[in-house]
């Protein structure tokens, strides 16, 4: 485990990385969608790279997920590109969250008892 300090409501555990090609749009309407992305809860980092016209995003899949953020681009009228590799990555990040959100509302189970509770051993 790293020492990397990470935003309030960012749990190393279930931080991702996602990288979304965007439609060509204006410089201003993309900068204030990236403004309220960097504001939704869970957020660690979100960087646009002009040249390849990339999204970088790092969240915490157990607060926000893709959805989510493509909901905000949409609202400013910014498109996710329709080439196949961006819808293909589009549906593995869906499906990667989903189960990250699930897991952690899952309860662990074990046959055998915690490290702080030790078994007890039928004499």
């Amino acid at each position: 485990m790293t020492n990397t300090e990470h935003r309030l409501g960012v749990s190393e555990v279930s931080l991702v990385v996602r990288h979304l090609k965007l439609e060509t749009t204006t410089k201003e309407t993309l900068e204030q969608a990236l403004a309220e992305i960097d504001q939704v809860y869970g957020i660690d980092a979100v960087s646009f790279d002009e040249k390849s016209h990339v999204l970088n995003l790092a969240y915490d899949a157990t607060r926000t997920c893709i959805d989510g953020l493509e909901e905000i681009l949409k609202g400013h009228e910014i498109e996710v590109s329709h080439d196949w590799w961006t819808h293909f990555k589009e549906g593995y990040y869906r499906f990667v969250d989903q189960n990250i959100q699930e897991n952690a509302k899952t309860e662990p189970w074990s046959c055998h008892g915690s490290a702080s509770q030790p078994t007890k051993r039928k004499k």
